[in-house]
């Protein structure tokens, strides 16, 4: 069996994504109301790469997200007495979150929430058309997205 490449190429860029395994990439899901709002945010205020995934809508975009890591957080009690159900959550890291925020504003970013400190980092909720928030970051803690 011949292994895969891993290798890919967006706006005429070659990029390589390797996790040290069978695995080539993440692929997050985000499941939105207003799907044409959503992909038109995710374009045009984050200016995120993208590619026409070639199916029947003609708005079809998946977008690179860059970098990626995964985090595992358990559920049950937190230390403010509430308790954390099973879910998943999208973050996207930023290198400094109050300039991000004002950039996004700009292009016409609304935030729900932040700049607020969380302990492992400093974070905003962003809010997304269509869809859940998505949480900005900017970690103190050390991150995997560059190994």
């Amino acid at each position: 069996m011949r292994p895969r490449d891993p290798s890919f190429r967006v706006d005429g860029h070659a990029h390589r994504c390797d996790a040290g395994g069978v695995i080539l990439a993440s692929h997050m899901l985000i499941y939105s109301d207003d799907a044409t709002a959503t992909r038109a945010f995710f374009r045009d205020v984050l200016g995120f790469p993208h590619v026409d995934a070639g199916t029947s809508d003609d708005d079809w975009l998946i977008f690179a997200t860059g970098a990626s890591e995964l985090g595992v957080h358990p559920t049950g009690p937190l230390d403010d007495g509430s308790t954390a159900p099973r879910h998943h959550a999208v973050s996207f890291i930023v290198d400094d979150l109050g300039s991000t925020m004002s950039e996004l504003r700009e292009k016409g970013a609304v935030f729900n929430s932040g700049p607020d400190d969380h302990g492992y980092g400093i974070v905003a909720m962003l809010r997304v058309p269509g869809a859940d928030d998505v949480q900005l970051y900017q970690p103190r803690h050390h991150t995997a997205y560059g190994i």
